[in-house]
């Protein structure tokens, strides 16, 4: 489930494109008319079995109460990421009028290409978004202030550890103490010494850009109280959070507490690795094959729980520009995020639906479910990657130095993310 982006979308973010401007179709009669025009439709779904059965159940209940607006379903076609196939899909001009699998960085590029309605069009969209998502819709808003996308559901990402592992390490298995950097480092260490596993986490140590989404990113969310990589403009990765962080993790790397070498299999189920920084879509994963607990994310001081933030994970749904009756696909992506759908989607993937207080809206889910709990919880303490331009290349310009200085010690993090700052800065301010 989780998501294997590949260096398609890299290609995407660098490609040129000569489709127009801005993100939506703005004005006109001919908008106009698409918002009002209402009949049938086409959705993609992910490819994610448990979206798939999701999205066949919520079709299937839209068909049966609208005859002359059918919905037609189909999970994205195949190609090297999603990614790439919708931004091909944008300059053939044969997108679907909903995707229920728009990645948040790659919004600004879809955006650039013409391909995407602004949700705010609706005379209830900037409202329905933010009335269901609270908060945490700020972070998804185009740098014009528009949405292009709806904030559809996260995956808040926390430490996971293998109970047994730790066990044997001599660590407590039910309240370990990882709450800050020292007392993770001081875990970690025992965890090797004792050979209870042969690392003791193992972020992946490859360089496609979305690779610092889970190393960097969430100690970074963690340490800053809720900051992005960028914001207004400048980036704030080179911070002394930022830094601290960047610290952690080469201390990590020095000492052979993680790897260097890319690992083919998941670390954490195969035993090789003790912790993995991963979301609730992980828990069905999990089953049968490791006694796991989660905790947040350490920070340099140990922050509560209730005040730590993290990576969300999140994926979205989009309106695509192709969409003639857009009527209905803004009436369906409001039934697809209503209440009871929302909660037919947490029942089915254990995936959080960006629901302002979800925990509350679906009480009797976590009692019978109480190891998604946490991550409920977490979820209204989420960090996005930024809605900004280019926001691809930013973040390989960001791992090209991390890459370097964190995980293979060519260079002081401190320095590399110093000299990231200007690279970035000029992306993020670029149309």
């Amino acid at each position: 489930m989780k998501r294997k982006l590949t260096a398609a979308l890299l290609a995407l973010g660098l490609a040129g494109t000569t489709a127009a401007c801005g993100g939506s179709s703005g004005g006109g009669g001919d908008a106009d008319a698409a918002a009002q025009a209402r009949g049938e439709i086409t959705v993609w779904l992910s490819n994610n079995a448990e979206e798939v059965a999701w999205g066949k159940q919520m079709v299937a209940a839209w068909n049966a109460a609208h005859a002359d607006q059918k919905v037609t379903a189909q999970e994205i076609p195949a190609g090297k990421s999603s990614e790439e196939v919708i931004g091909a899909a944008i300059t053939a001009g044969n997108a679907p009028c909903l995707i229920f699998n728009t990645s948040p960085a790659s919004v600004s590029q879809f955006q650039k290409q013409g391909g995407l309605v602004a949700l705010d069009s609706f005379p209830d969209g900037k409202s329905y978004l933010e009335e269901r998502s609270g908060k945490v819709a700020e972070q998804y808003k185009s740098t014009d202030g528009k949405y292009y996308q709806a904030p559809w559901k996260a995956n808040p990402v926390m430490i996971f550890y293998n109970k047994k592992v730790f066990a044997k390490a001599g660590l407590d298995p039910a309240k370990p103490a990882l709450a800050t950097y020292d007392e993770f480092l001081a875990a970690s260490r025992k965890i090797v010494a004792a050979k209870a596993a042969q690392y003791a986490i193992y972020p992946a140590p490859s360089n496609e850009f979305y690779q610092s989404w889970f190393d960097f990113y969430p100690l970074f969310a963690a340490e800053s109280g809720g900051k992005q990589l960028v914001a207004d403009g400048k980036a704030q990765f080179a911070s002394d959070e930022g830094k601290k962080v960047a610290t952690f993790w080469r201390t990590v790397y020095a000492e052979k507490l993680a790897s260097q070498e890319k690992y083919n299999g998941d670390s954490f189920v195969d035993g090789k690795a003790a912790m993995a920084i991963v979301g609730p879509w992980a828990i069905a994963s999990y089953k049968g094959k490791v006694e796991w607990g989660a905790v947040p994310v350490p920070t340099s001081a140990g922050k509560p729980a209730a005040d730590t933030y993290t990576f969300s994970d999140a994926k979205n749904v989009a309106m695509y520009s192709a969409c003639k009756n857009r009527g209905t696909a803004w009436d369906v992506l409001k039934f697809a995020t209503s209440k009871e759908q929302d909660g037919k989607l947490l029942e089915a993937t254990g995936q959080m639906p960006l629901r302002d207080g979800i925990a509350a809206a679906y009480p009797e889910y976590f009692t019978k479910n109480p190891d998604y709990k946490q991550f409920a919880e977490q979820a209204s303490r989420t960090v996005e990657v930024p809605n900004v331009p280019n926001s691809i290349t930013i973040w390989q310009t960001f791992r090209d130095a991390w890459s370097k200085s964190v995980i293979f010690g060519q260079q002081d993090p401190g320095e590399a993310l110093d000299g990231a700052v200007q690279k970035v800065e000029q992306l993020a301010s670029q149309s």
